[in-house]
């Protein structure tokens, strides 16, 4: 029998896929092996779907008919921030355009935002004091990036005969290296091309592959790495400095404070008003899911 919400039938494909969902997320994260939290995981995917069900209902209940004016609006906004109609279709996963459909959940999101609109107010104002005394709480909130500046020596695979030959030539630069030879020196000595940087100057995270940064990140000052690879080829990174998070001053910081505070506000009301539409409820909950 399907989760049934206040009369509305939940297709059991729906709450399999929310689970699948639930589960591959955890997985990809591995924070779960095979099956020992599925009952824990079909618990949330029920929880997740009642939820959006509740909002749904509780939105057309408020707001049943949206102005056309008010779905073509934000239509066209979609399709302009997609970059074109084409890609906006291939952004949702629509094999093929079906502008009714696409107008009928536009015209959900129209109805739920006047919904929560409502939900959210009155939103709160904010003084200097208040903003201060949440910026002396949170610390941790208003930090600048840690950066790093680095060099390499790498080499790429183009004319190589097999990248073992590679991966034994850059072992040997290594040893070269742990032996004490000069890294901007030997870099020079092996750079490819005058394009191919040796000093990568600061960086942030988020700005290199992500195997680069792994690397690069984790090292002490004038640490040499290991060899490594990347999909560019064969590295060896050295970090020459680092400036650490640090705490941002509070007039940089006074906008972000405000905003965070407002999302706070909104997730309080917003999770106290599930609670309501909940209580409010009539759940039939007697599907298995498969699980």
């Amino acid at each position: 029998m399907p989760l049934i919400i206040n009369g509305e039938a939940i297709d059991d494909e729906i709450l399999e896929s929310e689970f699948r969902q639930i589960k591959g997320h955890f997985e990809r994260t591995l924070q779960v092996a095979c099956c020992e939290r599925d009952p824990e995981f079909m618990t949330t995917a029920k929880d997740n779907i009642t939820a959006r069900v509740l909002l749904n209902q509780e939105a057309l209940s408020r707001f049943p008919d949206i102005a056309d004016a008010d779905v073509t609006a934000r239509f066209e906004k979609l399709v302009e921030e997609a970059g074109g109609e084409e890609h906006f279709y291939l952004k949702i996963g629509m094999p093929f355009k079906d502008e009714q459909l696409v107008r009928q959940n536009v015209a959900n999101g129209v109805r739920m935002d006047k919904m929560l609109a409502e939900v959210y107010l009155p939103e709160p104002e904010y003084s200097d004091a208040d903003l201060r005394a949440y910026y002396d709480s949170h610390p941790d909130a208003f930090l600048s990036e840690e950066i790093i500046r680095a060099s390499h020596i790498t080499k790429g695979l183009e004319g190589a005969t097999s990248r073992r030959d590679v991966y034994e030539q850059m072992r040997k630069l290594r040893q070269q290296l742990q032996d004490g030879y000069d890294f901007d020196k030997l870099a020079e000595e092996q750079r490819g091309n005058d394009q191919q940087q040796i000093d990568l100057g600061w960086f942030k995270r988020g700005e290199f592959m992500e195997e680069f940064e792994t690397i690069a990140f984790s090292m002490q000052l004038g640490e040499i790495s290991p060899v490594f690879t990347t999909q560019l080829g064969f590295h060896i990174c050295k970090l020459i400095d680092r400036k650490p998070a640090a705490p941002l001053p509070f007039d940089d910081i006074k906008d972000a404070a405000r905003t965070r505070m407002i999302e706070e506000h909104r997730d309080t009301k917003f999770n106290a008003f599930i609670d309501q539409l909940k209580a409010t409820a009539t759940i039939d909950d007697s599907s298995c899911g498969g699980h």
